[in-house]
C-alpha cells in the first residue's frame, strides 16, 4: 500500500494513482455505503468513473515516447492512499478492492519506473481490471441489487459524508 513516502519515476502513473484514489474516495463516502444496495445514481457515477479511467489510459499510451534525458529519472512523491474502513455494501467494498489493487498494480509496476507512458503488460492489466469492474456493475451489481438483509444490516458504521466547504 502507498504512503506518503512512496515514489513513481512516471509522471503519468502519478495521474493514475491520484484519479484512483478520488474515485476510491468517492465510492466508499457514497450515499450507498450504508445499505445493501447500490443505487442508480452511484451506478452512474461508478460507471462515470470507470470511463474517465479509461479515457485516461487511453490518452496515455496516444503519447508518443518520451526521450527525457536531462529531466529522467526524477522522483514523484505519491499521495497517500485513503484510508478504508469497512462498509456497509458489499458491492461497494468489492468496488473498492478492486479499483485498489488496480492501483496498487500500477503503481508498482515496471512502467511506474520509466519517464512517461505504459509498457503493454502493464497496460493490458490495467485495462482487465478495469473491465472486470464494469462487468461486476453491469452483470451483477444491476441485476442482483437491493437485497433484503433486515436480520444483518446495519453490521458497519457509516463511512461519513463527504468534504464540505470552499
Amino acid at each position: 500500500m502507498a504512503d506518503a513516502t512512496q515514489v513513481v519515476y512516471n509522471h503519468d502513473i502519478v495521474g493514475i494513482q491520484t484519479r484512483f484514489n478520488r474515485f476510491i474516495t468517492e465510492m466508499y463516502n457514497s450515499v450507498s455505503n450504508g445499505t445493501s444496495q447500490t443505487n442508480t445514481f452511484d451506478q452512474a457515477r461508478l460507471s462515470s468513473y470507470l470511463d474517465a479511467i479509461d479515457g485516461y489510459h487511453a490518452w496515455v499510451l496516444s503519447q508518443p515516447h518520451l526521450d527525457l534525458p536531462e529531466t529522467s529519472p526524477r522522483a514523484y512523491a505519491l499521495e497517500a492512499n485513503p484510508v478504508i474502513a469497512d462498509i456497509e455494501n458489499e458491492d461497494l467494498a468489492d468496488v473498492i478492492r478492486m479499483l485498489q489493487i488496480s492501483r496498487d498494480e500500477i503503481v508498482n509496476s515496471q512502467s511506474a519506473r520509466d519517464a512517461a507512458g505504459l509498457n503493454k503488460f502493464d497496460s493490458a492489466r490495467l485495462s482487465a481490471i478495469i473491465a472486470k469492474v464494469r462487468a461486476f456493475l453491469t452483470t451483477y451489481m444491476t441485476k442482483v441489487s437491493p437485497l433484503d438483509l433486515p436480520e444483518s444490516s446495519p453490521q458497519d458504521p457509516l463511512s461519513g459524508p463527504g468534504k464540505t466547504g470552499v
